[in-house]
């Protein structure tokens, strides 16, 4: 059964709905409550399942033990009131079109008791930005026995049982099993050579602390694996050649043309007949936009993606939009192709869709397109080092990027999303504070 929000807003003030607060969720909530929330020109209202952000990422920083999640997650709840949107928690479930009403389930807390009832939410705007989630393309084994960094919570799951791997290598009293104290990461684009170059870097860091009896040249093993012919397929070949070498450099061993038939407990099997033992796999291959989406009676693609018009709105329902990863929105220019997921794009349809709501349904103005804008890639290849281009630099050409300056231009990326949620002051003041903190903790999280 379901209950109205209590508070709910006046129906005569124009009512917008954001759903999900990934990048694109929490940066467009951020904007409209600041321009229109604050000065009582419309009634934001975002609503997620999680109560605190982080950017997604950095998640495999996280899961390496690079990142402290405490120092960097931001609490919905806090970022409401400070920028004049409303927050609530919950997942949504369906949509009432004809009514214009956001379902959203029953919201339980980790011993399975209710914190909220099965709710609806009215809007007349709604933007649905749920992000993405891992496609395991149907293999054997990877729900049970793989870790997908899909939140937060997957990337420190991932990270205990690193630590705890490493312990356990240490205290015990007989020879390593094949398996033991491997790393198996399907999948090599962004998020699979990001995660495989920082835990070389992490693990070595590790076992510094104490576990004097692992040897990290013999014992610790990285294997990046990629059913395509080369690392980040999906970027330029001159930034893959760029990685395979440092990965290489770092002893990451490579496989490509590699497609996993299963996954188990000691390993994965792939379909040549090749074994790669591994006591941990990580799976990062694909993404997928959640199922929900395909019932909610809107234009979906076979990656459940809501397929969205130029101006963001969805095919059928001029009232709804969808932003992020999400959405399959034309890369104008380049038809057929569709904009990529990427964190750039995700920034820019936020922009573009709080800019299209003051204009459009506050002031009567036309819809305009949206048009992408590729800013190049940039890839971290753990501390001081990165590959990446940068688009459109020096009249019209490309700007290629490595090593120490790259990863600079990299960790700008961040900072740009920071910026986009608090503003320069506070960026500046969190920049000091790690900075003059950063030697009262450990190099690597180690719990």
């Amino acid at each position: 059964m379901l209950t109205a929000d209590l508070a709910a807003p006046d129906s005569s003030v124009h009512r917008i709905v954001v759903v999900g607060s990934g990048a694109a969720g929490l940066e467009l909530a951020t904007l409209l409550g600041d321009r229109l929330g604050r000065r009582g020109r419309a009634h934001v209202t975002l609503i997620d399942r999680n109560r605190s952000h982080f950017w997604k990422p950095h998640l495999h920083e996280i899961a390496a033990g690079s990142m402290n999640l405490g120092l960097h997650e931001l609490s919905y709840m806090a970022q409401a009131h400070w920028h004049g949107f409303t927050d609530r928690i919950g997942e949504m479930t369906g949509l009432d079109r004809d009514r214009r009403t956001v379902q959203v389930a029953p919201h339980l807390d980790e011993h399975g008791q209710p914190v909220t009832l099965a709710r609806e939410f009215p809007y007349d705007t709604l933007v649905i930005a749920v992000g993405s989630q891992t496609n395991d393309f149907g293999a054997p084994g990877v729900r049970e026995h793989a870790v997908a960094l899909e939140t937060p919570a997957d990337a420190e799951r991932f990270h205990r049982r690193l630590v705890n791997a490493c312990i356990r290598a240490h205290a015990q009293g007989t020879p390593l099993a094949p398996w033991q104290l491997k790393v198996a990461i399907i999948g090599a684009g962004a998020t699979g050579v990001e995660l495989a170059a920082e835990l070389q870097r992490t693990t070595r860091e590790l076992i510094s602390y104490g576990l004097d009896r692992i040897d990290h040249a013999q014992h610790i093993g990285i294997h990046l694996v990629e059913a395509g012919p080369r690392v980040l397929p999906a970027l330029p070949e001159r930034l893959s050649a760029g990685a395979l070498r440092q990965l290489q450099a770092r002893h990451v061993t490579v496989h490509t043309c590699a497609r996993v038939a299963a996954v188990d407990g000691q390993g994965v099997q792939l379909a040549d007949g090749r074994r790669i033992d591994a006591e941990l796999v990580v799976w990062a291959a694909g993404i997928r936009a959640p199922a929900f989406l395909a019932g909610l009676g809107l234009e979906t693609n076979a990656l459940n993606q809501l397929k969205v018009l130029p101006t963001l709105q969805t095919t059928q329902d001029e009232n709804v939009f969808a932003i992020g990863d999400c959405a399959a929105c034309p890369w104008l220019g380049r038809e057929p192709a569709t904009v990529p997921p990427r964190a750039q794009a995700a920034h820019q349809q936020a922009t573009h869709v709080a800019d299209a709501l003051v204009a459009c349904r506050l002031l009567g103005r036309p819809l305009k397109p949206w048009r992408y804008r590729d800013f190049g890639s940039l890839i971290s290849l753990g501390r001081y080092s990165s590959v990446g281009n940068l688009m459109g630099s020096l009249k019209g050409r490309t700007l290629w990027l490595d090593g120490y300056f790259g990863w600079v231009m990299y960790l700008s990326l961040y900072q740009m999303h920071q910026q986009a949620l608090h503003g320069p002051a506070r960026v500046v003041l969190n920049l000091l504070g790690h900075f003059f903190t950063r030697s009262t903790r450990p190099r690597v999280k180690l719990h």
